[in-house]
């Protein structure tokens, strides 16, 4: 994607952290792989442990999780004696952000985070994260943290209620990215950022559920495939 022709600023950017996806899934991802075939491609490795968190981590630091500390989705903080799993405050990731970099160099650049890990209390301009309500009877019911806050209330009008209970867990679908791909649509349609980062989960369950080359995963990645063709586009 550019900016219109005699704009200043940086090229805008949108990064997809399709999890699970494998060079021999993109087989059934025609959308995607096209995309990939149409620039400059380099080997991608990964780190050690391969997990969402740590992962992600190390992408927008540039570091290893020895020295960014994200050591993988929950580990033991022996400050409080417990094992926490899928915290999401970005005051745990050590060290500057590439967003940190890209603002030094240029001023005003925006950023929006839809739904990679440890959003919350990170300086980007544009927020959703899964957040669901608690109830004092023990309830748990769907939701998301936006920032600004009257983001919530557009997304939840236009595409309904965060669908956590599809996001992860046994009930985890298509339905979460789809939704997540529909918001980013609409953040990077209304508020122009210059980095956008869309965090997909879809793929991650099915694999897992039936290994890399069952059929039910390569229908996940066609389905997923077809989901993101109007972003994509």
């Amino acid at each position: 994607m550019t900016r219109p022709t005699g704009s200043d600023g940086p090229t805008p950017l949108l990064v997809l952290d399709v999890v699970g996806l494998t060079p021999r899934l993109l087989d059934h991802m025609p959308h995607l792989k096209q995309l990939g075939q149409s620039g400059s491609r380099a080997p991608l490795g990964t780190v050690l442990p391969a997990v969402t968190c740590a992962a992600q981590s190390t992408f927008l630091t540039g570091t290893t999780p020895s020295e960014h500390g994200i050591v993988g989705n929950g580990w033991y903080f022996r400050e409080l004696g417990d094992v926490l799993l899928w915290r999401q405050h970005n005051g745990l990731v050590a060290g500057d952000k590439l967003w940190d970099a890209a603002r030094r160099a240029h001023p005003g650049y925006t950023v929006a985070n839809i739904c990679w890990w440890y959003a919350m209390g990170a300086d980007t301009d544009f927020t959703v994260t899964p957040r669901p309500v608690y109830y004092a009877d023990g309830r748990k019911e769907p939701d998301c943290y936006t920032r600004p806050p009257a983001l919530h209330d557009e997304l939840t009008d236009k595409l309904g209620t965060f669908p956590l209970f599809h996001f992860w867990g046994p009930g985890a679908d298509l339905v979460s990215s789809q939704w997540i791909i529909d918001a980013t649509r609409h953040i990077m349609a209304t508020r122009h950022p210059d980095l956008t980062l869309c965090y997909l989960p879809h793929l991650d369950y099915d694999l897992q559920r039936f290994g890399p080359d069952d059929p039910r995963s390569l229908k996940a990645a066609a389905d997923l495939d077809a989901a993101l063709a109007p972003l994509l586009d």
